[in-house]
Formats: structure tokens, sequence, C-alpha cells
């Protein structure tokens, strides 16, 4: 029987995307339905990826899934910590199996993700406690960035190339592995405390059987290199924890390093930050009021109308009032159909915020053709929109109860588009040097002229192009 609530989410997001989610829930096996990624989810059925984030946001508001917002090491690509928001995301964090320490950024390091709703249907990573160390790993340890073989019988193999020895053990358990150690580097990790050990086996091989014991607590296993050389090994694994743990022996050779180097693209928190349904829903439910996030590198655009007051006078209150309006639902349309968000609107003017300078460039391009288009269909010029753009880091932070962002490439975004004309779209340097940006400055047969200009608050002159 269909959940009624699918019915509520064919209401708000596009019917193809929620029959493709239909279809997974019922016939998906548990490992695509644990930590989905919307972005492959959407590239593997040639859905616009747009709108089946938008359909994914509204599904977990509707309870069907369970959204989730997981660390990732960024060396190795596995999850540090998970949360059901940003609020617990720590100032820095500590990788066991790649012995390096973060700070973390949202840029690349925060997977967002989506789990199937317990109540919709049950399924392993529901119940991690009692998951075999092989589908742990891969469901909820590896991250969607990682490369991972679909195929079951293909991940087992690669799960045998790389593995000696894989054990639960249970809390006041122990477990002894009785191993030969071949003459190659040797990784003992654990996923469950993020405890890592390193065996240096090297030398010349010994018929001395040793003895080695790890002990798992609470506050995990510090972080050594014990220097062996080939031969037999005991090794014993206490677990002194609540939990059970998932210690595995790795053969950490080319097989095992490949293993985090094939990386792929994945559903970023500030891809979803500049998701205008997440917005909308979600708010500032994300972050806590006091937080605030780095993110390396977002691309803001400003807008402004051009002589507002003056169309007031000129065509009185309620006619400038419901061109504005216009204004404002067509300028939405378009920074939804980029990729972007708006951010909030300031009298007449709005900021928005992309994932990159392309998206924000084409945004402005669009931006510009439509209030031609609309100036057009009511047979005048009083529409007219200044645009500015820049790219650089700035922070996420909760203000007047939302998600907005602060810093120095919002406030150099901001006076550009103060320099901006009605008819030219300004941008800075970063902008402008995107080779995708300079596709669309190709294929739109657009002129580019660079200007020196002293900004305020900015102490030293930027290069900005103003672009016809």
């Amino acid at each position: 029987m269909t959940d009624p609530r699918f019915d509520t989410l064919r209401e708000v997001a596009d019917a193809a995307v929620v029959a493709a989610i239909e279809e997974l829930v019922a016939t998906g096996s548990d490992s695509e339905l644990s930590r989905l990624d919307p972005l492959r989810f959407a590239a593997d059925r040639r859905l616009p990826e747009d709108r089946v984030l938008d359909a994914f946001v509204h599904a977990a508001k509707l309870a069907l899934f369970e959204m989730s917002w997981n660390l990732l090491c960024p060396g190795c690509g596995g999850v540090l910590d998970v949360g059901a928001d940003l609020k617990q995301l720590k100032e820095h964090y500590n990788c066991s199996l790649c012995a390096a320490g973060y700070e973390p950024e949202i840029d690349s390091m925060v997977e967002v993700s989506f789990t199937v709703s317990q109540r919709l249907r049950r399924i392993a990573a529901h119940e991690p406690d009692v998951m075999s160390p092989l589908h742990y790993y891969r469901d909820l340890y590896f991250s969607n960035a990682l490369v991972m073989p679909q195929r079951e019988s293909d991940y087992a193999a690669m799960w045998q190339e790389c593995v000696i020895e894989s054990e639960e053990v249970a809390p006041g358990e122990k477990v002894v592995f009785s191993i030969q150690l071949p003459s190659e580097f040797v990784i003992l990790f654990e996923p469950v405390t993020h405890s890592a050990k390193f065996l240096d086996v090297k030398g010349d091989p010994t018929r001395e059987r040793r003895d080695l014991t790890v002990t798992y607590t609470d506050s995990g296993v510090p972080t050594a290199t014990e220097v062996l050389a080939p031969g037999p090994l005991r090794l014993t694994l206490v677990n002194r924890t609540a939990r059970r743990v998932l210690p595995c022996l790795f053969l950490a050779g080319e097989r095992f390093h490949q293993l985090f180097e094939n990386r792929q693209p994945f559903l970023t928190a500030k891809r979803i930050f500049t998701n205008q349904t997440f917005r909308d829903l979600y708010r500032a439910e994300s972050l806590s009021i006091d937080q605030r996030l780095k993110i390396a590198s977002m691309t803001v655009l400003f807008t402004d109308l051009k002589g507002s007051t003056e169309l007031y006078e000129r065509v009185g209150d309620l006619v400038a009032y419901d061109l504005v309006r216009a204004h404002f639902r067509v300028l939405g349309e378009v920074v939804r159909r980029e990729s972007g968000a708006v951010v909030k609107t300031i009298g007449d003017a709005v900021m928005a915020t992309f994932p990159s300078s392309d998206q924000g460039f084409a945004a402005a391009v669009g931006i510009r053709k439509a209030m031609e288009a609309l100036n057009g269909s009511h047979r005048s010029e009083d529409l007219l929109v200044k645009i500015g753009l820049h790219e650089g880091p700035c922070l996420a932070v909760i203000s007047n109860d939302r998600l907005d962002y602060f810093g120095q490439t919002v406030n150099v975004a901001a006076r550009v588009q103060g320099l901006a004309s009605s008819h030219a779209i300004f941008a800075t340097e970063p902008v402008v040097e995107n080779e995708r940006v300079k596709s669309i400055l190709s294929r739109e047969g657009m002129s580019v002229v660079p200007h020196r200009a002293m900004l305020k608050g900015i102490a030293d002159a930027l290069t900005v192009f103003e672009i016809g």
C-alpha cells in the first residue's frame, strides 16, 4: 500500500522524481536506502539535479526520509561524525586513519545524505549494532565521496583484497587474531571508536610469535605505530566500551589507497544551503544561533532596482507595487533555475548565493534577459536592475531567524553592485576568470571592460569588470 505522504509529496515536487523515489523505496536494496545521495540518484536516473534535491528536502520534511549531516575526513573520505543538523559540529576533528587533524569546512567536508524512514521501510542501517563489518563500513563509514563497487559481489571481492581479518567484539569481550604478518604496512582500524594503530612490517622475517594487545575504551585508542618483522602475531582485541566494536586489519597497499583516492561529486552542506526549497522549509533549523561555519568559496549576487522611488512617483503606488512584485518573482525564478537561493531582500535589493561563479553569472545574465522581457510585456523601461557579483570565502550564520552570510566577500559583492549601471553586469576577477564563465561570455558575445575601483570599506583598489 502506498504511503499517503507520497500523495502530499507529489503536490509539491516533480511527479517523475517522486515516482522514482517511490520505486526505490519499494524495490531498492538496504544499502541504496542508507545515506542516499540525491546527486547520484539524479545522475543514475537522468533526472534534473535541482528537482531531485527539492523532492528529497520535501520528503525529509514529510518524514519519509531522515536527513543527516555527515562530517567527512578530507583525507580518507570516512565519516567522522553524524548529526540531524550542524549544531553538534565541533571546531576541530582528528582522523585516526589518516593520523591528521582538520577544521571543518562545509564546502567539501560536510556531506548531506538521506536515509529512508523506519516508518516507511525498515533497513539494516536502522540497527547498526547488528550489521556485519562488511556492510557497516560500506553503508555507514564510507561516505558518498568515495566510489564504491555497486554490485555486492564486487564490493565483497574488494573487501577480501584489502582485509586480513575483521571481527565484531561485544562489550566486555575480546577476540584473538592469530595471523601471519606480511611484509607490508598494515593498519588496524575500528570505525565505532574511530581508533587506529599502525603496524610498520619490515625487515627480515621471523618465526617467533609476538603478542600485541589493543584495548578499546570510550576515549578511543591512542594512535601509534608498532615496527614489527614479518611473521606470526597473536593480536588480542579487548572491548571496554558500552558498544560492540568492529576492528579490521587492513593491508595498506595500492588497492587500499585506491579506495580512498577514487572520488566523486556528492551533496555538500554548501550546495544544500543554496537550495531555495531547503531555505524555505528549514530556515534556521540547521545551525545554532551563535554558530559560525566557514565556507571556503561562495558566489554572492546582489541586485537593486534603479530609480524605484521615481517609479512610484511616475506610475503611482498600485502599479509600481505590482511591477516591483513581478520583478521579485521573476528574479527568484531565475535564481532557483541556476541552483541558487535568495538569501534576503533589502528594500528593492536582493541578495542571492550560488555554489559556483558560473551558476551565479548565468543567473545574472538570465535576470537581465528576464527584466528585458518583463519590460517588453509592459511596453516600458520601468524595471532597470543593477547587478553585481563576487566569489570568495564567507561565514554561514543565523541572523533574524534565518540562514545568512557575512564577511568581506558579501561586502565586496554589495559594493560592486553599487558600481553597476542599469544595463551592465559588474563582477570581480574571481568570477570573470572562471573557465565556465568565459564560455558563457563567448557564447553570449558579451564585452568585458576592466576598471580599477576603490570600494567603501575595502583598503585596496580592486579590478572590477563591466560586462555588457
